[in-house]
């Protein structure tokens, strides 16, 4: 991984960049695709280790503010690659068996206009930056959204009606820097490219990291499948951190839930580390240190 030089920086499209090039340089085994791009045309990356029949999908920075996310993803996949390189376990776990069985696909960044507008400014936004800085007020330091003011854990078929309604009486009927869920559910080609890659590809089960709260959310709806909680439990008992129950506009809406009520097979919110976002890159250490085990376990269970 990068010095934190680097890091400090935050996970803008050049470090993400500058990360991704080493472990396809250092890890021959590691693919890269482009499933998709942004409003802005940046594009949505998928990084693939081990089998492409069956697969785990990781997938951060839903939200401008949450990049750290993808810092703590990389990080793992550097690791993982490096036991797989060297035969070793991680955690116990012989890592290189599983992954022939079963791959892991981590899209490490669902939302890079967002984490673009949130680092740099409203003039990253290209063509939507005039639209950026009149709902900003010209402060894009607390953006979740993607370029055209759409929360992109908003703008998936899951309960969309019920939580565009709670977004209207709460004041939110039109492009924000959070929580307004669109136009229609996978209005956004951010949202659209991650669904569409789920409906084409075997994704046994999905985790969807955010930041912060360190708490697990895995039910939806009267989904309530004994091995999905078992596997919550083992997830939040490795890491800590405490299942619990989205509420109020953080319900309805989100990639977990959209994925849960669309395959019927598990799916997770991970909400990692704890203050207030944006997250200090500095972070992004202690946290992977924490989050180690449960990484492992979630793509091997």
């Amino acid at each position: 991984m990068p010095d934190m030089d680097i890091l400090s920086k935050g996970a803008d499209r050049r470090t993400r960049e500058i990360i991704i090039g080493k472990l396809l340089m250092d890890y021959g085994f590691v693919s890269r695709q482009t499933i998709g791009e942004s409003r802005c045309s940046r594009p949505i990356d998928l990084l693939c280790i081990g089998s492409r029949r069956k697969q785990v999908l990781f997938a951060g920075a839903f939200h401008g503010m949450e990049w750290i996310t993808t810092l703590v993803l990389l990080r793992f996949m550097d690791e993982l690659c490096d036991a797989v390189l060297q035969g070793k376990s991680l955690c116990g776990v012989k890592v290189g068996a599983f992954l022939n069985r079963r791959g892991l696909a981590i899209v490490p960044c669902v939302n890079p206009d967002g984490v673009e507008i949130q680092l740099h400014g409203y003039e990253s936004a290209g063509d939507y930056s005039d639209l950026v800085r009149r709902v900003s007020g010209g402060d894009t330091s607390h953006w979740q959204a993607n370029a055209a003011g759409v929360d992109i854990n908003h703008n998936f078929s899951a309960d969309w009606e019920e939580l565009r309604k709670a977004e209207r009486e709460n004041g939110i009927d039109s492009p924000a820097p959070t929580r307004y869920g669109g136009q229609f559910p996978e209005s956004e080609p951010e949202s659209r490219t991650l669904a569409s890659y789920c409906r084409t590809g075997n994704i046994t089960h999905a985790l969807a990291f955010h930041s912060q709260g360190e708490e697990i959310y895995w039910n939806y709806g009267d989904y309530n499948d004994p091995e999905a909680l078992k596997m919550a439990r083992m997830l939040s008992y490795s890491s800590g951190y405490a299942i619990s129950e989205p509420e109020g506009l953080a319900c309805g809406g989100g990639f977990k839930d959209w994925f849960v009520g669309k395959f019927r097979r598990p799916a997770f919110t991970v909400e990692m580390g704890h203050g207030e976002n944006p997250l200090p890159a500095s972070d992004a250490e202690d946290i992977y240190r924490r989050l180690r085990e449960m990484l492992v376990l979630a793509a091997v269970l």
